[in-house]
């Protein structure tokens, strides 16, 4: 191998070190040794065409990925063969974790537009944990956020009508991208309108409509994809009482 190749694929090593994602996918306050044993374990990042499987439902789990860029969905097959949208993810969040278990992904992932993620092989993972508390711990509280995104989201769909769903989605949309630095009331929905619907336990129409409803309100602009939260707090009194919107 050449010099010039080395050098390329040595690039292409994603540093957490030098990772603008860092305080979102790790604990913050890692030592420059703990860091260093860290960056040893991280494989090389793996980047997806939009449409690329990232596991299948089934595919033995050897590693959690975190998302470096881009957007992916999680679904499952439902009895009479369709899909079932269980989550969308974002830059800084963790997928994979489904898997831990069983030893065996339960569900899809699947990328939305060409993305990014880094590789975290688990046995590794696991036994660095042991040698870094605060690792672990924050395993630890990724594994609950996900217990706790569930129950929210057997709340919303138990509870909610279409609007206060609807609303709520958009809120947490908003909110995890304001986190990530990103606009927070002027984003573009990486998802179709029949996977949001199939997250929400809506159907397309549903979906459409109420997004057009809410235009003639005032309270968001629609364009496409394009989406502005022109009126949050609208959409914020409309789920009122319900505080999992900032946790599906």
């Amino acid at each position: 191998m050449s010099d010039n190749n080395h050098t390329s694929i040595h690039a292409l090593k994603v540093s957490c070190s030098n990772c603008s994602l860092r305080e979102l996918c790790l604990p913050v306050g890692l030592n420059r040794d703990e860091m260093t044993q860290l960056d040893a374990v991280i494989r090389q990042s793996r980047r997806l065409k939009r449409g690329e499987y990232l596991f299948r439902s089934g595919e033995g789990f050897k590693s959690l990925f975190a998302v470096r860029t881009g957007f992916f969905k999680t679904s499952v097959a439902s009895q009479d063969g369709r899909e079932q949208v269980t989550g969308f993810l974002m830059s800084g969040e963790l997928m994979g974790l489904d898997g831990i278990s069983s030893n065996v992904h339960g569900c899809d992932a699947i990328a939305l537009e060409d993305s990014e993620v880094c590789e975290l092989p688990f046995n590794r993972m696991e036994s660095l944990g042991r040698d870094i508390p605060s690792l672990q711990h924050h395993f630890f509280r990724l594994m609950s956020r996900e217990i706790v995104r569930d129950q929210n989201v057997m709340l919303l769909l138990g509870n909610m009508k279409a609007e206060e769903r609807l609303a709520a989605f958009l809120l947490n949309l908003s909110q995890r991208l304001s986190t990530r630095g990103f606009a927070a009331n002027d984003f573009i929905l990486r998802m179709s309108r029949e996977e949001i619907g199939s997250f929400l336990g809506l159907k397309l129409e549903t979906v459409s409509r109420t997004l057009s409803k809410f235009q003639q309100q005032g309270w968001i602009v629609v364009d496409h994809k394009h989406i502005q939260l022109v009126k949050p707090e609208e959409l914020k009194h409309l789920v009122s009482g319900c505080s999992h919107a900032n946790s599906v």
